[in-house]
């Protein structure tokens, strides 16, 4: 019985249909959330969302760093070639050495910043945590 329900199911049929699949999905793009420039909370990338190029994949980055005392996290998100993922390394801005970690992501709005129940306050003390570190390095 089990035979005849194999038979029936045309293995070379299926397997043509998912060959079929896996080509269309290659050829089509893939919708990421990105950000206009590193951020210093990861809900600011929500906000825009874009159409990669044909063979990219979401990329969601962190990079911490730190002057002195203080400790400064910057969150990007964006379209990337496959090269860039599965990526650390450092990276150097203003003076600062940043350690960042590339991980990427294959369907549509994958590469999210942080869970949606963080309170709202959170992105608000980063910004400005932020803002006095930028206004301290200037």
């Amino acid at each position: 019985m089990v035979s005849q329900l194999l038979h029936h199911l045309k293995p070379k049929a299926l397997l043509r249909k998912a060959v079929r699949y896996e080509a269309i999905m290659s050829v089509m793009s893939l919708t990421c959330y990105t950000c206009m420039f590193p951020a210093i909370s990861p809900l600011d990338c929500l906000k825009f969302p874009q159409e990669c190029p044909v063979g990219q994949r979401c990329l969601a980055s962190t990079a911490v760093g730190v002057k002195g005392s203080v400790s400064i996290v910057l969150y990007e998100r964006s379209c990337a070639l496959p090269s860039q993922c599965d990526q650390h390394g450092e990276k150097h801005a203003a003076g600062i050495k940043f350690n960042y970690t590339n991980e990427c992501c294959d369907t549509d709005l994958c590469n999210t910043a942080a869970p949606i129940s963080s309170p709202r306050w959170t992105g608000a003390v980063l910004s400005l945590c932020g803002l006095v570190l930028l206004l301290q390095l200037g």
